[in-house]
């Protein structure tokens, strides 16, 4: 294999210095027929005013270079100043001391502060993103402040609580660390529970087995050493009044390896059936405890273990050929911080806590056209994995794992080997700990260029002469570990002007035991006293797309197109005829829609714009037509 491997800047920004004071654009009213895109044209008080240096022609040159775009993830020092504002916002020692961090992200701005920044201060350098203002608009020197949102839990209160942070001055490795960090808003969210934290559920796993009835438990299955069990907390779900959320509740499934210095055993083969138990998280006590059944442990089978073949009393394959991946020249991207360009796309990567991986403003550069934007945002949201089986304790399992654990706090650190061949470009990303530390995944997002087959092809058959075009894509990706499973999140960018998200699932399932000669309606038998219950994987995309809009701008709509047989009669006398009817979403209730293969079902998002066209007869009255383009 050949890897070259290239650090990059960290997906975050250096903090802005001192002298950079805060900057907000306004909005004029502006009549509706003339559909003006609210921006700049007129000096604000809150705007610093514009560089003297400051061209009226092509691309201003700004007095002081920003060190920040808007939408670059949070820094290590960014995410220090956040924590250490809210703790010190806290009335009493007592309220600080039980402050948890779960999550600390950026608070993303409003789309015309990114157009702003795009158009002079940061890549693309792209002044036409601004809407064309007579006069020609007023560009501030500095662009706002950054603003941070965390979410706290209180451990001793039982509190969840939002807080929005405006970065308005840092001094991050002087003093200690001093901060002045301001807090904007506070606010305590009733009946929720935040996402649980790495640091809880290895509290929860050394409460569970020093439990003296749970030991005795395992004593009955044969297991009197606590190290060899494996405790994984699983959120308690909603299933009646007692799991409200009023309380923070977990109800771990259990497993059991069977030696305790073996780190590349897999426990999850060996499932510990028929035990019960409520923990009470936030004051770490087990609430309920039962051994309703006994079931066997699955004999222990080295082949079903992590590491290689040989290690297992097998064979790996032995007729793999090497294979090369090498780019002499270099790749064909470029990277300029958090933009990249690449085969006339360009766009931004940033990261949070929750989704991992984002791409921000994408847009194609379409020949005389220029830049023609695509989407403002692009990430997975969210997840969700219902189990089928209705026995205890599959029935409930029903994992949200973005919103419940965090996509990005658990994603990998590709230097512990990397899933990607080629020249690659690798990005790191920040998170804080539950108690407000900063810990960064190095190596956390890759991005390299694959070969991918075969993109366009034609022999002409009198000539016998063909023609064919290879397709090189551009992957930008990571990956995370969500207690058994794997999940691997890719956006591909073609030349084609394609864009695919693709998510690969892999690691370990969930498994379940059985009793000897048992079977299960609702899972697959896997191997001797084991089954994997059945289940599905639910991904939630959240794409804010922007296709030939300016910022601001909300002229998209959502068409669906379905293959439709036309009836026979006059328009099909041959009974061949079929076409695509187009319908337009109105509404997101509307655009509540099911797959459907057999209809051929896609959707389109497309720009229209407005002509407004008075009609004749009736003074200020205005008929609206809308043209797709």
């Amino acid at each position: 294999m050949a890897t070259v491997e290239e650090k990059t800047t960290p997906i975050c920004c250096s903090l802005q210095n001192k002298n950079k004071t805060a900057a907000s654009a306004t909005s004029p009213n502006v009549p509706q027929q003339k559909q003006q895109l609210p921006f700049i044209s007129a000096v604000d008080s809150r705007l610093d005013p514009p560089p003297k240096s400051a061209s009226s022609k092509g691309i201003t040159v700004m007095a002081k270079a920003q060190t920040c775009h808007p939408l670059d993830p949070l820094s290590a020092a960014e995410i220090s100043v956040a924590v250490a504002t809210v703790r010190a916002a806290g009335a009493t020692p007592e309220v600080r001391d039980g402050i948890r961090f779960i999550e600390v992200g950026l608070v993303e701005p409003e789309k015309q502060v990114v157009a702003l920044a795009d158009a002079y201060f940061f890549p693309p350098f792209q002044p036409s993103l601004l809407p064309r203002i007579k006069g020609g608009p007023v560009i501030p020197s500095k662009l706002p402040p950054r603003k941070a949102r965390l979410v706290v839990y209180n451990k001793k209160s039982n509190e969840t609580s939002i807080w929005i942070v405006e970065l308005t001055e840092v001094h991050a490795t002087t003093r200690g660390g001093h901060h002045r960090g301001k807090v904007i808003t506070s606010t305590v969210v009733p009946d929720v529970q935040p996402p649980m934290d790495a640091v809880e559920y290895a509290e929860c796993e050394a409460v569970v087995k020093d439990f003296p009835p749970f030991r005795e438990a395992m004593k009955k299955r044969g297991i009197e050493d606590m190290d060899l069990v494996m405790v994984d907390p699983w959120c308690a779900g909603y299933h009646s009044e007692g799991d409200a959320p009023s309380r923070r509740l977990a109800k771990p499934l259990f497993f059991c390896r069977t030696e305790s210095d073996c780190p590349m055993e897999n426990g999850y083969a060996r499932p510990v059936e028929g035990i019960h138990v409520l923990v009470d998280m936030q004051n770490m006590v087990v609430l309920e405890f039962e051994d309703r059944k006994l079931v066997p442990l699955p004999q222990a089978d080295p082949l079903r273990n992590y590491t290689s073949g040989e290690t297992r009393g097998g064979v790996d394959r032995s007729d793999v050929k090497p294979l090369q991946i090498i780019q002499p020249d270099g790749p064909s991207f470029r990277v300029n911080g958090n933009f990249i360009q690449w085969q006339k796309w360009n766009f931004r990567i940033g990261f949070t806590p929750r989704e991992g991986l984002v791409i921000y403003s994408v847009a194609y550069i379409d020949g005389s056209r220029g830049r023609r934007p695509v989407a403002h945002r692009l990430s997975f949201v969210e997840m969700v994995v219902p189990y089928g089986d209705p026995n205890d304790p599959h029935y409930r399992k029903n994992a949200f794992d973005a919103g419940e654990d965090g996509l990005g706090k658990n994603a990998h650190s590709l230097k512990k080997g990397c899933d990607c061949l080629g020249y690659i470009k690798y990005f790191d990303a920040h998170f804080t700990n539950f108690y407000g530390g900063v810990e960064t995944i190095e190596n956390c997002v890759c991005m390299h260029e694959e070969d991918h087959g075969m993109l366009w092809k034609h022999q002409d058959w009198r000539t016998g002469l063909a023609e064919v075009r290879r397709s090189r894509r551009l992957t930008v990706s990571f990956i995370c570990t969500v207690a058994n499973y794997e999940y691997g999140f890719y956006w591909h960018f073609y030349q084609d002007g394609k864009i695919e998200a693709e998510v690969k699932l892999t690691g370990i399932l969930s498994l379940g035991a059985l009793q000897q000669g048992e079977t299960r309606k609702y899972g697959t038998t896997i191997a001797p006293g084991l089954y994997a219950p059945v289940h599905q994987h639910f991904f939630v995309a959240r794409m804010d797309m922007a296709v030939d809009c300016k910022p601001g701008e909300a002229f998209n709509q959502v068409v669906e197109v379905n293959v439709k047989v036309e009836e026979p009669g006059k328009n099909n006398v041959h009974n061949n005829a079929f076409y695509a009817e187009e319908k337009l979403l109105k509404s997101e209730l509307e655009a509540m829609r099911d797959c459907d293969p057999l209809s051929a079902r896609h959707w389109i998002v497309s720009y229209y714009s407005f002509i407004f066209i008075p009609k004749k007869g009736k003074k200020n009255h205005q008929r609206l037509i809308i043209f797709p383009i």
